[in-house]
């Protein structure tokens, strides 16, 4: 029912679908008590094909970078961060947006305060795929004696040739799942003490993909997260939004454990939209639902990771999978307790490792 919602724009049980933007799954909420944390990478950096289409698109279409501030579209700075970034900021949080270029993401900032003259947005820098970046960027947040009651890792790359970062580790699996499980666990006890001082249920968003579902035949390829010779783009993708979704569970079951007033929770987005496929319309009519990823405009793009992050409709729902604003099922890797509990203590010692 997932994909034919997407295909179709059908709204499920929420009341919300495909179609639904980031301003319609949020109208009404007052977030002027909220203070949230939004991380982005603004900087697209390789060109790629879309292999899962039918027919070729040209190879100029810059998308490694798939939640940024930049988002299939190197000419602006517009995509699901930063949509999130101003809706968040439209409802009246104190929104920081962590960024791995700053002048981007100060150029996302101004154009919200040029629309939104109250909003409050501050930048931090974070390059995630640096453990040592993730730690600075959690110590300057923590160091500006801000309540966090969000906490949104949004930022994604995909599709990266075989790259190991700074820390010797595969580039696709360091940035989209360790850099935010890191960045996660160094300000998880500000959230839980923001929580118990206000007494408002923190939220923990993780914007993994539907792409979880291709991975290795494994799922996460513990013993080969390094491997070159056996590296496959996609798979490495798959794998690291797999991981996603697998951190989030096994938060939401820890916090549970505890009794924390913070719920934890895993999403599709979907994608937006290019402007090549805007100019084909025959090519949209044809194709449209074998491309039904791509068939999003920005705003419609964010509207899951708004509705997760501030729907009251989902106050106390924790561990769960969401698309198009609904709630829908995963893969049987991404149900696999015992693997989440493992890809956590494997997250634990990498991080210390690289400390």
């Amino acid at each position: 029912m997932g994909l034919l919602r997407l295909a179709t724009g059908i709204r499920g049980p929420s009341g919300f679908g495909s179609g639904s933007t980031s301003e319609q799954v949020t109208e009404g909420v007052d977030a002027s008590r909220l203070t949230a944390l939004v991380t982005g990478l603004p900087t697209p950096l390789i060109s790629a094909q879309f292999p899962f289409l039918p027919f070729p698109i040209s190879s100029k279409i810059r998308c490694i970078y798939e939640r940024g501030f930049r988002f299939f579209n190197p000419g602006g700075s517009s995509g699901i961060g930063a949509e999130t970034a101003r809706v968040l900021a439209l409802r009246g949080a104190h929104v920081i947006i962590a960024a791995r270029n700053m002048q981007a993401a100060n150029e996302v900032k101004q154009r919200i305060v040029d629309e939104i003259p109250s909003a409050k947005i501050d930048i931090i820098q974070l390059e995630l795929g640096s453990l040592k970046s993730v730690r600075a960027c959690a110590e300057k947040f923590l160091s500006m004696n801000l309540p966090l009651n969000l906490l949104i890792n949004n930022a994604g790359i995909m599709f990266c040739p075989y790259t190991l970062t700074e820390d010797g580790i595969e580039m696709q699996f360091a940035t989209n799942h360790l850099g935010h499980f890191l960045l996660t666990d160094l300000l998880l006890e500000k959230m839980k003490s923001t929580a118990k001082s206000t007494g408002i249920e923190g939220r923990i968003v993780n914007v993994s993909s539907l792409a979880h579902v291709n991975t290795y035949p494994e799922g996460i390829r513990f013993d080969k997260i390094n491997d070159k010779d056996t590296y496959n783009d996609k798979l490495a993708y798959g794998q690291s939004k797999l991981a996603n979704v697998l951190h989030a569970n096994e938060l939401a079951r820890r916090l549970q454990a505890e009794d924390a007033n913070i719920t934890v929770n895993s999403l599709h987005p979907g994608l937006i939209t290019t402007n090549l496929m805007r100019h084909s319309l025959l090519l949209m009519r044809v194709f449209r639902f074998f491309t039904y990823m791509l068939w999003k405009n920005v705003p419609q793009g964010a509207a899951t990771t708004c509705y997760v992050a501030l729907h009251p409709n989902l106050r106390g729902v924790t561990g769960k999978y969401f698309d198009d604003c609904n709630e829908e099922d995963t893969s049987n890797h991404a149900k696999d307790e015992e693997l989440a509990r493992k890809l956590w203590d494997i997250s634990e010692k990498m991080v210390k490792t690289n400390k």
